[in-house]
C-alpha cells in the first residue's frame, strides 16, 4: 500500500505521525511510505533518518496526497488538507469532530474514509490511541498551570509546592481518568495540595489506594465543584465523553468566585472545552484572562514536547497502521470491533453516533460497511 506522511501544518504543531522506526516496520512489510520533506524535523527526526529506512521523500505536498492511499497524520486536517482529500483516501489521525462542525462537513463532502484515533477502543473499555497523548497532556497541564500562576504571566504569584513556612498551592483536577491521574501525579510530585473530583467511586477508590492517601479524592457534586472553585489556585479540566463534546462544568458567572489570578487549564479543549469561557489557543499565545482568571486552552499541548509525543504516539498507532496497510480498511475494521469504533466518516456518511448527535445528523452502522 502507498502510505503518505505529510508535515503537520497546524499552528506550532511539531509532531509527526510516524517515527523512522515505524516507517521501517512498514517498508519491511512491503509497503511504500512517502514522507513529506521536513515532516520529522520538529520531532528531531531528519529526512536522512527516513531515507535510511527506505522511505521516499517528497517535497511536493500535492503529489504526496495525490499518490497516497492511506494518509497518516497527527492532528485534524486543516482546510487546505481537507481540500486535498478525495474518495479512495483513508485518513487516520486525531479528528475530534464533535466540536468541529465545519471540519465534519468538509470530510463528508470529500468522500474519504476517516478513522479517528480518539474513538478506537480496547477490550477494557479504554481509548488506547488517546491514552499516550492524554498522559503527556495531563503532565504538561501542571507545568503550564504552574507557569501561568507566575505574576509575570498574569497569575496570582503562587508557587505550587510552597516553601517551608508557606502552604502549598491548591490544585483541583476535574476527572480521574488518564489525563486526570497524570495531572494529579505531576502536581503531587511538585508538592502541591491536590484534589481529584470524579463521579466514579471505583475510580476514586483506585486513586486513593494507588497514592496511599497523599491525594484527596472527592465525589463530584455541584457543592464539591463550587468549593473547589472558591479554594483552588489551579483547576485542571480533564473530563472526556468519547467522541462527543465536553460538558461545560464551570460557568462564566462562577469565575467571580475564584481567587484573582487563579488558573484554569482546559485539557478538554479539543472536544470544545469543559469551561464556558474556554476558547482554543495556540502555543504562540497560550493564555488569556477572563474576569481575573487566567485560561490556558492550547489545543495541541503535546506538540510542544514533540519528540516524546511522537515516539509515544507511534508506539500506540503502529499495530493499527500496520493492519490498515496489510489488510485495507474494510478487512482491518471488520476483524476488530474495537478498531471499527474509530470509523467516523465514510463516503459522505457519518458512522459514529456521538458525532452525528452533535450536529443533528443521521448515523449509519459502521459494521454495514465492512461486510
Amino acid at each position: 500500500m502507498k502510505i503518505g506522511v505529510p508535515k503537520e501544518i497546524k499552528n506550532h504543531e511539531y509532531r509527526v505521525a510516524l517515527t523512522p522506526t515505524g516507517v521501517r516496520e512498514l517498508v519491511e512489510r512491503g509497503h511504500r511510505v512517502v514522507v513529506q520533506a521536513g515532516a520529522g524535523e520538529g520531532s528531531g527526526f531528519p529526512d536522512s533518518a527516513y531515507e535510511a529506512v527506505g522511505a521516499t521523500l517528497e517535497s511536493d505536498v500535492d503529489v504526496l496526497w495525490d499518490t497516497a492511499e492511506l494518509i497518516v497524520k497527527v492532528k485534524e486536517p486543516q482546510s487546505e488538507e481537507v481540500a486535498r482529500l478525495k474518495p479512495g483516501h483513508t485518513l487516520f489521525t486525531y479528528l475530534h469532530l464533535a466540536a468541529e462542525e465545519k471540519l465534519t462537513k468538509g470530510l463528508l463532502d470529500s468522500g474519504a474514509t476517516c478513522i479517528a484515533y480518539e474513538t478506537i477502543t480496547d477490550p477494557q473499555g479504554g481509548l488506547p490511541l488517546l491514552a499516550p497523548m492524554s498522559r503527556v497532556a495531563g503532565r504538561m497541564a501542571v507545568q503550564a498551570g504552574a507557569h501561568s500562576l507566575e505574576k509575570a504571566q498574569g497569575g496570582s504569584g503562587v508557587l505550587l509546592p510552597g516553601v517551608p513556612g508557606v502552604a502549598p498551592g491548591k490544585v483541583t483536577v476535574i476527572g480521574g481518568g488518564v489525563v486526570g491521574e497524570n495531572a494529579a501525579r505531576m502536581a503531587l510530585g511538585l508538592g502541591a495540595d491536590v484534589t481529584v473530583l470524579d463521579k466514579s467511586l471505583t475510580r476514586l477508590e483506585a486513586l486513593d489506594h494507588r497514592y496511599q492517601g497523599r491525594l484527596h479524592t472527592v465525589y463530584s457534586t455541584a457543592d464539591a465543584l463550587e468549593e473547589a472553585i472558591r479554594e483552588s489556585d489551579l483547576i485542571i479540566g480533564a473530563v472526556l465523553v468519547p467522541g462527543a463534546a465536553a460538558p461545560k462544568l464551570i460557568t462564566r458567572k462562577q469565575l467571580a468566585d475564584m481567587k484573582p489570578g487563579s488558573v484554569l487549564v482546559d485539557v478538554a479543549i479539543d472536544q470544545g472545552g469543559c469551561f464556558e469561557t474556554s476558547k482554543a489557543t495556540t502555543h504562540a499565545e497560550p493564555t488569556y484572562v477572563v474576569d481575573g482568571v487566567v485560561h490556558y486552552c492550547v489545543a495541541n499541548m503535546p506538540g510542544a514536547v514533540a519528540r516524546t509525543s511522537t515516539q509515544a504516539l507511534t508506539n500506540a498507532t503502529m499495530p493499527f497502521v500496520t493492519a490498515l496497510a496489510d489488510k485495507g480498511w474494510q478487512r482491518a475494521l471488520a476483524e476488530d470491533r474495537h478498531f471499527l469504533a474509530g470509523l467516523n466518516v465514510h463516503d459522505g456518511q457519518v458512522t459514529h453516533p456521538a458525532v452525528a448527535g452533535a450536529f443533528g445528523l443521521e448515523s449509519i452502522d459502521p459494521a454495514s460497511l465492512t461486510g
